[in-house]
């Protein structure tokens, strides 16, 4: 199907947010932050999942009913994901400006930030996991690699910022990002192993109810465009995505993977960080393009004929 640039920045830029705020949590842990520099590192997570909320709203085509999205929480995974983005960015922000005036983080606003990340990932992966004829989603893995990327992502990012800021705390969350890189890796692979062996969801015969009869589609009803075929009917060629899940799985994954444990023990310096912290988001954006991309949706079936 055909990827949607909007989608694809704010899930992307929004993982990154969640995942420096689980950053600076646990930083915390191992030290105390200057204030100063814990604050700032706030901020910026605050920008980014306000950037991502902005990417959102350009997806809509009625965005001031925007607020509407979130009445169907009882059983809408969007729903709830508009709630839970709310949320995160509320105690965000709310945490970045207690630091101002308190010096420190307080734990019960710290443990509350890192749950609604925690949650905003679940229901973010969920929006795409719940859709069940969509076999490339439907799988535990979707919100697992939400999760594991904006972790991979944030760490890197916050960990380049301390680095930025002269914070020894930088060389503590390299270590974790290496980590998190390596499970992310891990993971994404799996997927894309599963998506090897998926078979394609219905058929032609189930597409126009006829059965067991045989059917052959000479012509797809109309002549004019529509948009079931702009939106569902973009098939990537396989060679394409080939060579863009080759490159994303080197430049998001391998590179930093490997950059960061060969330098683990130069320091935090903040040329290395931020390259890094750069190429990987930029290879995210990719991995988050094949997301939509590598979806073979069953209304393809009918319009067979049109492909």
């Amino acid at each position: 199907m055909r990827p949607a640039w909007s989608v694809i920045w704010f899930t992307t830029l929004l993982g990154c947010a969640q995942g420096m705020v689980v950053a600076l949590a646990l930083a915390g842990l191992a030290g105390p932050l200057d204030p100063a520099a814990l604050r700032d590192a706030l901020f910026a997570a605050f920008a980014l999942g306000a950037i991502a909320l902005g990417c959102s709203f350009a997806h809509l085509g009625q965005p001031l009913r925007a607020w509407r999205a979130a009445a169907m929480w009882r059983t809408s995974w969007l729903s709830r994901e508009v709630i839970a983005v709310s949320a995160f960015l509320a105690l965000t922000a709310a945490s970045a400006l207690g630091v101002d005036r308190l010096g420190a983080w307080p734990a019960w606003l710290q443990g509350l930030s890192v749950l609604a990340a925690l949650l905003l990932w679940l229901c973010t992966g969920k929006v795409y996991a719940a859709i069940g004829f969509i076999r490339e989603w439907a799988t535990p893995l979707t919100p697992l690699n939400f999760a594991l990327m904006g972790l991979a992502s944030g760490h890197l990012a916050a960990a380049a910022l301390l680095a930025a800021l002269h914070q020894p705390a930088a060389a503590t969350l390299a270590h974790l990002a290496l980590s998190w890189t390596v499970l992310a890796w891990l993971s994404r692979a799996a997927a894309l192993a599963r998506l090897k062996r998926l078979r394609r969801a219905g058929s032609i015969h189930g597409a126009v109810g006829a059965g067991a009869r045989p059917v052959r589609q000479v012509s797809r009803g109309f002549t004019a465009g529509s948009f079931n075929l702009e939106e569902f009917g973009l098939r990537a060629q396989s060679a394409l995505l080939r060579r863009l899940r080759s490159l994303y799985m080197i430049a998001a994954f391998a590179l930093p993977s490997v950059a960061l444990a060969l330098l683990a023990g130069s320091g935090p310096r903040l040329d290395w960080l931020g390259s890094l912290a750069l190429l990987q988001f930029a290879a995210l954006l990719g991995e988050r393009w094949d997301f939509f991309a590598q979806v073979d949706h069953p209304q393809n079936h009918y319009y067979a004929a049109a492909q």
